[in-house]
């Protein structure tokens, strides 16, 4: 039916305030639910009538939850008042000194200065600690607010003034306060590295399931322990802030709260100037399924809301963008009198009797804890979903003109005299004027009553954190027998690594000391990998079980699905598979549990695509195995340039905790997996794993007698020449799948040329690397002592020849070990982006066949002056080598 024009605006009010009147009625005697069903079916019958709804994830620009659903604040606000100031205080004066002491040493004041009402609240009324009654609640912090969670443990007694006194001083003798959460550096203190932005998201949500994960396959007892993630609304920016919420959902993970600090500004402006952060954040997290709760005003702006009958109050606070909002947190009354509320003269009638000071008063809902405290308490009750709340603040709030709201307050350092001055007043701290410019810490007596009830209200809830305390104990080692079978070989049989490891894997599973220990985690490659036989072994995790029947569900090996499984089949997604594997290499701290997990994934897609986790699971002395499948540029076939991953090992190397292997054999892999778990969980060292196993098949050696050693620390002879009367050398160094490249040369290099080549395997450049760097130090350092030896000095002091090394990595791994051995070294490597071909095509493209090996060795005799060029000249010919080929390097 088409609008009656006749109709005029009186009588559309008067038909608008008839419906809020009859909906007014169903609430008040039917209640939320009833009123939110009937709204529901009015929707339904419109649709129905053709009406076309505009659609929105949004909800109007005001507080979630209404004025009259607020719950009584329970604690003594005027002492909360005094504790946060104190801190405000201190944490300034934390910064502020810091750069006195050091110019530029940096350090962030406005983060938290924007967030500490909403960290107060959690810590006095919300976040409880771990101890024997309770695992405690797993907060990631924001890293830039770190100098507040700093003076708060001050105020505790936890920290004293040293330590305040050398933050960002790591290196002074009586030890500093990091700049941000690491705990490699603070290890009794920090759980979680959550400055790099974006990471600490994704690692609560999956450290969120983990929990519920624990608690499914029995190896915990369920807890109402949450995860919450405290975070910046400029790094929702970051891809891993947002990518995995939806798992989140799909997980009914009501044990995870999100609390978004929308101070509306990032480091360099206005996160959205010419939008609202908070209803895009609203609208996206709404329609991955979450529960959102919005912060937006405090407390004196509820009267002029009970006003705003109309609507034209909220309206004008959508209308509002956020670049405007940004500059009333820094103008005048009279400019917020004209510019916000002027633009109706409805609205300048609904603030006549407030004075410019009152204006500019108004406060954020971020900056009022009873806000703050409603929408907490309704977070942790919350059943079925996560929770994000979007608390409105301002940045650099209390820094007054020097920093408060404006562009350069995230990079604010000092303050002056005068600025401190007004900070010290606004927030009535005890220092005298004569000691202002001093910026001192200030914490009042043990018997205060500041002091009593901060101690109190964590004793209340169960302890003090942040807290990183490891109570576990050792893990009883597997048995010898359960890798006996690798070292045996294969026999006639080719196999694959990846086909022993994950024999091995499913060995491990069944094992009755480790078994249910062990976490397999794969994103989506699990049958790329032959993993499939385990989805019947042990299940896909799932908190809701299978509640389908599986398309395979006739096969032996179906895709089954648990609320007991033990496989985490994560999907394609490697952050937050390494996510996983952080949760899972960390819950001996977290929650003194000894999970074993084995991430298995291709290891193109791990170092380079997510090295920031693993850099921050170095930080969180996480444990455990990443297992790079279908490694190798050239072994991994027909893939091409995206797939084929020849630098791994390379970027394995700036991680210092981490062991990468590039084993040839399973033995190889048998005895570096069992000695890391001897060594991770039995000795219980902070280090972690990287292996490299491959899809080509080949037969699978016996274990040379005496090789254990020298398998660890990188480096063992495989097989010597047999060629007793040669007159040229040669020492062969393979690695992985192109061992068997190098073994092939050895016969050629003694039947066809003479020259008696020993074969070594090379297990770890990195562990042979590091082994060197820490014998030159010593040296270095102690020059009237009897020199250490490198370990790959010593295995070939006495080896003859010329040095050739091949690999299916980059030729900077075997360089990197050149200087310590007793002749040059010549490097075959894959530097170059690969190509879909056969292996064989490959190899000759990047010159690690056989063919290269020998002409590498023959090519280094004759510039030894040992062999007659033309020889040379004629193996090329011989082997059918091109040397007008393109260099792989660059094409």
């Amino acid at each position: 039916m088409k609008k009656d024009p006749k109709k005029n605006t009186k009588e559309e009010e008067l038909e608008t305030r008839e419906w809020i009147e009859s909906l007014d009625y169903v609430l008040d005697h039917n209640g939320d639910q009833r009123a939110a069903k009937l709204i529901k079916n009015l929707q339904i019958h419109a649709l129905k009538r053709g009406v076309k709804l505009p659609f929105t994830a949004n909800t109007p620009y005001i507080n979630t939850i209404a004025l009259t659903k607020q719950p009584k604040y329970p604690g003594d606000p005027k002492i909360e008042w005094k504790i946060r100031s104190l801190i405000r205080w201190n944490a300034m004066a934390m910064v502020v000194r810091a750069n006195r002491l050091e110019e530029g040493i940096g350090g962030h004041i406005s983060t938290f200065a924007s967030a500490a009402a909403l960290y107060e609240v959690a810590f006095n009324h919300f976040f409880r600690g771990r101890n024997e009654n309770h695992e405690g609640d797993i907060v990631y912090f924001q890293g830039h607010a770190a100098p507040g969670i700093y003076a708060r443990a001050f105020l505790e007694g936890r920290l004293c003034i040293e330590d305040l006194q050398n933050f960002r001083r790591d290196l002074q003798p009586e030890g500093g306060l990091t700049s941000y959460p690491h705990p490699w550096l603070m290890s009794d203190f920090w759980q979680f590295p959550t400055v790099s932005m974006g990471l600490s998201p994704i690692m609560a949500i999956y450290q969120a399931r983990f929990n519920r994960y624990l608690e499914d396959r029995g190896l915990k007892k369920p807890s109402d322990a949450r995860v919450w993630a405290f975070l910046g609304d400029g790094e929702t920016d970051e891809p891993e802030t947002l990518g995995a919420i939806t798992l989140a959902s799909r997980e009914h993970l009501d044990n995870l709260i999100f609390v978004v600090n929308c101070n509306l500004q990032r480091l360099d402006g206005p996160v959205r100037g010419n939008g609202k952060i908070i209803q895009e954040l609203e609208a996206i997290f709404r329609g991955a399924g979450w529960n959102v709760i919005k912060v937006v005003w405090g407390s004196n702006w509820d009267p002029l809301l009970e006003k705003d009958e109309d609507g034209i109050l909220v309206k004008r606070m959508t209308d509002a963008l956020d670049g405007d909002y940004q500059k009333y947190s820094v103008a005048s009354g009279e400019y917020i009198r004209d510019h916000f509320f002027g633009t109706d003269p409805r609205l300048k009638e609904m603030v006549k009797d407030l004075s410019d000071t009152e204006l500019q008063k108004l406060r954020r809902g971020g900056h009022d804890p009873e806000k703050i405290f409603t929408a907490f308490k309704a977070a942790i009750e919350n059943v079925g979903s996560p929770t994000v709340i979007l608390a409105k603040t301002i940045k650099g709030y209390g820094l007054g003109e020097s920093g408060e709201g404006r562009n350069i307050t995230h990079q604010q350092k000092k303050l002056n005299e005068d600025e401190l001055k007004l900070f010290k007043k606004r927030f009535d701290i005890p220092i005298s004027d004569e000691d202002i410019s001093r910026a001192p810490f200030y914490k009042p007596p043990d018997d205060s009553p500041e002091i009593k009830y901060i101690k109190e209200r964590r004793q209340e809830l169960g302890g003090y954190l942040p807290k990183r305390e490891v109570i576990c104990d050792p893990i009883k080692a597997p048995s010898e027998k359960l890798f006996e079978e690798f070292y045996q070989g294969s026999g006639d049989r080719e196999v694959a690594t990846t086909m022993a490891f994950v024999r091995m894997l499913a060995k491990m599973l069944k094992d009755k000391n480790i078994g249910k220990l062990i976490v397999p985690i794969v994103p989506d490659e699990a049958r790329t990998f032959g993993m499939e036989a385990l989805f019947r072994q042990v299940g896909i995790y799932s908190h809701v079980g299978q509640l389908y029947e599986p398309v395979d569900a006739e096969t032996l090996l179906y895709y089954k699905e648990a609320v007991d499984g033990q496989i985490l089949e994560e999907g394609i997604t490697e952050a937050g598979s390494m996510s996983s594997f952080i949760a899972a290499g960390t819950a001996y701290a977290t929650h003194g549990i000894n999970t074993i997990p084995f991430f298995i994934y291709y290891s193109m897609f791990g170092f380079q695509r997510i090295g920031d986790l693993v850099w921050a699971a170095g930080d969180m002395r996480c444990k455990g195995f990443m297992v790079g499948g279908t490694s190798g540029r050239t072994t991994l076939a027909g893939e091409g340039l995206q797939h084929q991953d020849g630098h791994s090992h390379l970027l394995a190397y700036p991680v210092p905790n981490l062991k990468a292997y590039d084993p040839a054999f399973a033995y190889e892999i048998a005895v570096i997996i069992q000695d890391g778990i001897r060594r991770m969980y039995v000795e219980q060292e902070d280090i972690f794993y990287y292996i490299t196993v491959m899809n080509e098949t080949y037969l699978q050696p016996p274990m040379p007698e005496g090789a254990r050693e020298g398998i660890l620390k990188g480096i063992y002879k495989f097989r010597n020449s047999e060629n007793k009367e040669a007159k040229l050398h040669a020492q062969l160094f393979g690695s992985g799948t192109i061992l068997n490249e190098v073994l092939k040369a050895q016969e050629v290099l003694g039947e066809k040329y003479g020259v008696a080549a020993d074969v070594w395997s090379v297990t770890s450049y990195k562990e042979l690397y590091r082994d060197g760097l820490e014998k030159e130090r010593w040296n270095m350092l102690h020059p009237s002592e009897i020199k250490r030896v490198p370990y790959i000095t010593e295995c070939v002091k006495d080896a003859p020849g010329v040095f050739v090394a091949a690999s299916d990595y980059v030729m900077a791994l075997p360089d990197s070990i050149s200087q310590w051995l007793p002749r040059p070294l010549v490097t075959l490597g894959t530097d170059g982006f690969g190509r879909s071909a056969s292996r064989k095509a490959l190899r000759d493209f990047f010159e690690v066949d056989w063919r290269y090996i020998t002409l590498a060795v023959l090519a280094s005799l004759t510039w030894q002056k040992e062999l007659d060029p033309a020889i040379v000249e004629k193996a090329i010919l011989d082997m059918n080598i091109n040397p007008s080929k393109v260099n792989p390097l660059i094409s």
